[in-house]
């Protein structure tokens, strides 16, 4: 946030004058490694600079450039955060963040309900980075997958990607999904949508950020929602955005629309018979991502049982 208090148009400066000596000490910070010894000093620079109404109107504005969700998070629990004995509670854990490079393999088990035989199914399960660079990686993984897992952080539709600036960060899964959705190599796959961050989209809704700056077509979307009902302008948000997903899987695909490149083989086929599912998921809500993994792990044993004639 401090460098982005310059960078921003306009840009914004602190109001309290005697948190200079603080913004110049976190500016002057190299990026701190594993072992970076967060001291007294460090934690009390942070505490000031992050009571200063500057700051504070600089976060209001983070949809202006990049700030992880959970920034407030824990800039709230700084007095926590720096009690000598502190350790993380599952909440600290969930909201911390690793941006995913390469690909990494995680294998686990997962116990079949009677009713589909018993036993044991082993998945394997790749997580692979969704930024640009990352992509031409991901021909790896493509073959013999059973299941595609897409996340989608529905809270970002009015920001804009890290890489470039100027894409906004929606419509770039929107055109991400179309291709992977298109891909020859997952053709057989099972594909389920995780629309994610539903809570911090339910927040910027009722602060009053329109989606309709962002996606005209908002305006004149009607949806089956009575406006009595709780949340209305919410529910019908995330109604939109879903609908923006699904008639990606229902329109035919012309061969001539596509251009193929290193990291996506485009199948033109009309009607490939395959399933898609949607959840909406807030990933700090562990109760709500419980419920939703258990279903999951049912449907990728099914399509398993499946391909192998037992269902």
């Amino acid at each position: 946030m401090s460098e982005a208090m310059e960078q921003l148009s306009p840009p914004i400066e602190l109001s309290n004058s005697e948190n200079k000596e603080s913004f110049d000490y976190v500016k002057s910070m190299e990026l701190p490694d594993d072992d970076f010894d967060y001291n007294q000093p460090f934690y009390n620079h942070i505490k000031a600079l992050w009571a200063d109404d500057g700051i504070q109107e600089c976060f209001r504005r983070s949809n202006e450039y990049s700030l992880i969700d959970s920034a407030k998070y824990f800039l709230d629990k700084i007095d926590i955060i720096s009690s000598p004995d502190y350790i993380p509670d599952d909440q600290d854990i969930l909201r911390c963040r690793r941006r995913t490079s390469d690909i990494q393999k995680i294998e686990f088990e997962v116990r079949v309900p009677l009713k589909y035989g018993g036993g044991t199914q082993l998945f394997w399960m790749f997580d692979v980075g969704g930024q640009r660079g990352e992509r031409r990686k991901w021909i790896q993984v493509f073959d013999g997958i059973t299941a595609v897992l897409f996340i989608v952080a529905t809270s970002e539709f009015d920001q804009k990607l890290r890489e470039d600036r100027q894409t906004n960060r929606l419509k770039e899964a929107l055109t991400l999904f179309e291709e992977v959705w298109s891909s020859r190599f997952l053709r057989d796959s099972g594909f389920i949508v995780f629309l994610n961050k539903q809570d911090l989209l339910r927040e910027k809704i009722n602060k009053g950020i329109k989606l309709e700056d962002y996606f005209p077509e908002f305006e004149s979307y009607r949806e089956s929602i009575s406006t009595d009902e709780p949340d209305y302008d919410y529910r019908r948000a995330r109604a939109f955005i879903k609908d923006k997903f699904v008639s990606i899987t229902k329109k035919s695909l012309d061969e001539g629309d596509k251009t193929a490149n290193d990291y996506i083989s485009y199948d033109a086929s009309e009607n490939r018979g395959r399933e898609c599912f949607y959840h909406l998921t807030t990933a700090t809500d562990t109760d709500n991502i419980s419920k939703v993994f258990q279903d999951i792990h049912t449907m990728i044993i099914i399509w398993n049982l499946k391909k192998i004639s037992i269902t």
